[in-house]
């Protein structure tokens, strides 16, 4: 059902069963998938494509150019997946020439006033809770969750799995399966509990927990601590996540305890 109140350009595709509310404003170079809802005075802009099933609350502003003054007007995306929650507020930044998208992944939460700068890619079940800022070209990866009013600098990235809390600044990369809060930043233990709801063995998470305690328990810096985690530890799945994301952080990783 689309209002007779909203603005919906012609050129929009628009899926089976979506329901724009009024006031609600859709521009020309758009898409948006089956049974999605845009509620009351959002604006979906040029260039925004949003999935199926996902839900954009009033005031939520899709795909508005970056704040950014290199941008020259780019044919860059503002991209939502499936089944996505949108709260009210939100803005999410089209992509600039860097990467020439701003990405959200499915199944991701973003609360009230989030900001989602431009070049962002963002994974699947991701939440950002209320009034969390991203500067531009940041990654963050399945499963992470982002407490309230935490601030990201450009180019950061944020491990799969990982919790960061509340007001906090990310300055560095955060590695996957971790906990981090304080100021500065800081490892503050595994994620235990997410990685066993999310169906991790007891197993996996006293892998996890032996690896951490190589790097941020010990005293070692990180090149050595990565030496003996890869001496100590058995190669898995879930040593190479971390060490290679370790290594890919040309900005180094959060501190240690």
């Amino acid at each position: 059902m689309i209002s007779n109140l909203a603005y919906v350009h012609p050129d929009a595709k628009i899926g089976n069963n979506v329901t724009i509310e009024p006031f609600a404003s859709v521009y020309g170079n758009v898409e948006i998938g089956d049974n999605t809802w845009i509620g009351p005075n959002a604006v979906v802009m040029d260039y925004s494509r949003i999935g199926k099933n996902c839900k954009i609350f009033p005031t939520a502003t899709i795909g508005a150019i970056p704040q950014d003054l290199k941008f020259k007007d780019e044919p860059a995306l503002a991209e939502i997946g499936d089944n996505c929650m949108i709260r009210e507020c939100v803005t999410i930044n089209r992509g600039t020439a860097d990467r020439m998208t701003t990405k959200i992944g499915n199944n991701c939460l973003l609360m009230a006033y989030v900001h989602v700068a431009h070049d962002c890619i963002i994974g699947n079940n991701v939440i950002l809770a209320n009034s969390v800022g991203l500067s531009g070209h940041i990654t963050i990866e399945d499963y992470a969750i982002i407490e309230g009013m935490a601030a990201a600098q450009q180019f950061v990235t944020i491990g799969a799995h990982s919790f960061i809390g509340g007001c906090t600044q990310v300055r560095k990369g955060v590695p996957p399966y971790i906990r981090v809060a304080r100021d500065p930043l800081q490892f503050i233990g595994v994620n235990t509990v997410g990685l066993a709801r999310r169906g991790f063995s007891k197993e996996a998470i006293k892998e996890i927990e032996d690896i951490y305690r190589i790097i941020f328990v010990r005293g070692h810096n990180v090149t050595n601590a990565l030496e003996i985690v890869e001496q100590e530890i058995p190669d898995s799945e879930h040593r190479k996540t971390i060490l290679d994301f370790i290594r890919a952080q040309k900005d180094g990783i959060v501190r240690g305890i």
